[in-house]
């Protein structure tokens, strides 16, 4: 072989050994972009952890099967610390250098916001969790969201809440960034929808801590119920404690997001007992219960109720390359993961809907249901589908 002939092999296996669009070599790299560290990062294990489990199932029978090929999937994380910052960084290391072409994440809204401009640009299909209406759209067609945002699980929860529990006024503490914002927005119609009134709320920076001058004014201003939407699980426990601290004496209820175990944890079962939450657990469904043993053996803590939503989202991805014939061609990846419904996850039976709402159907549809805490465990007390209202 001359040294010409040598110089074109060995350019061709450098490219052979890409993982992008076009390539052929024997691992398929899954991008993480998730808030690992700080208040959120409790979603963002348990999104990360539901990549890894999916990861393994197929790992465990010799790799993810597409036409003739087999993949071995490994996951490449990297820790957006909730900032839009630290997103497009970790973004383009993933698309530049790790040459990743699916990324599960990210957990906020507006390290979404600020990475979507080069994700979509280069074609790279995200799973996310943001909340932000933002996040879909047609002019966004690589982007999904395979969980439930409050806008669509609002409505059905509030509506169930201002009838059995005769809520009238309600306060809120919301961050100031894209999220709290937005998720403001949605509980302050949802409220006024269902006949009551988000009448007292309040913004505040992530990074705070002591929330009782705001609690103070919220609780003098005659509510009778205390929303918790929006805010990370850490950040949610503060408020229970600190809310009981001040005399708070209402009901505190939280309408999206699961992270009851944390907000335990972080303020006691006393201050936590009768919260009202959403949960996306139901114990009786048998294959969610199997997926939460499975999740706590193989990580030694309990898990968040954003995980099974990110293992059946990541599971669909694989069934859409398998499907597109492909783990290279995004583009065929992404028509057939958008194609696919009536999914049998962990979850129950999933399809893709958000087309009035969006423009694009890539928001997950699932049932979720209204909980209540009783010495720091919950009680399911009504049952939700996004159409079907809470029973």
């Amino acid at each position: 072989m001359n040294k010409g002939a040598r110089v074109l092999f060995l350019t061709l296996t450098l490219i052979a050994l890409s993982v992008r669009p076009g390539a052929a070599e024997q691992t398929l790299n899954l991008g993480a972009l998730l808030t690992l560290s700080g208040p959120g990062a409790a979603w963002g294990q348990g999104m990360l952890h539901a990549a890894e489990l999916a990861a393994e199932d197929e790992n465990r029978q010799g790799g993810l099967q597409v036409g003739a090929e087999r993949y071995r999937v490994k996951i490449i994380s990297y820790d957006d610390r909730y900032r839009a910052d630290e997103a497009i960084t970790a973004a383009h290391r993933l698309v530049f250098e790790d040459h990743v072409g699916y990324v599960v994440g990210p957990v906020g809204s507006a390290p979404i916001l600020a990475i979507q401009p080069l994700t979509e640009k280069q074609r790279v299909i995200l799973l996310t969790l943001a909340f932000t209406a933002k996040a879909l759209g047609p002019d966004k067609p690589f982007t999904f969201r395979p969980a439930i945002t409050t806008g669509e699980m609002a409505q059905p929860q509030i509506n169930w809440l201002v009838r059995h529990k005769r809520v009238k006024k309600v306060g809120g503490l919301f961050p100031n960034d894209e999220t709290g914002q937005q998720i403001a927005k949605d509980v302050a119609a949802a409220y006024a929808k269902a006949g009551a009134q988000l009448s007292a709320r309040e913004f505040f920076e992530r990074e705070r801590v002591d929330f009782t001058p705001l609690l103070t004014r919220i609780a003098a201003s005659g509510v009778d119920a205390l929303e918790l939407d929006g805010n990370s699980p850490t950040t949610a426990g503060l408020i229970v404690k600190q809310a009981r601290e001040v005399g708070f004496s209402g009901l505190i209820v939280r309408t999206g997001g699961p992270a009851t175990q944390e907000i335990v944890n972080v303020a006691g079962r006393q201050a936590a007992q009768g919260l009202l939450v959403h949960t996306t657990i139901d114990p009786g469904l048998a294959s969610l219960k199997a997926y939460q043993v499975r999740y706590e053996k193989t990580f030694k803590e309990p898990m968040n109720g954003f995980s099974p939503f990110f293992y059946d989202g990541t599971h669909m991805l694989f069934a859409a390359m398998q499907r597109a014939g492909s783990v290279t061609d995004t583009v065929k990846v992404k028509d057939a993961l958008q194609s696919i419904h009536d999914y049998h996850g962990v979850l129950g039976t999933l399809s893709w809907i958000g087309k009035r709402r969006y423009g694009i159907a890539h928001q997950i549809d699932a049932p979720f249901y209204i909980a209540q805490v009783h010495q720091g465990t919950e009680r399911i007390v009504a049952r939700c589908t996004v159409s079907g209202g809470c029973r």
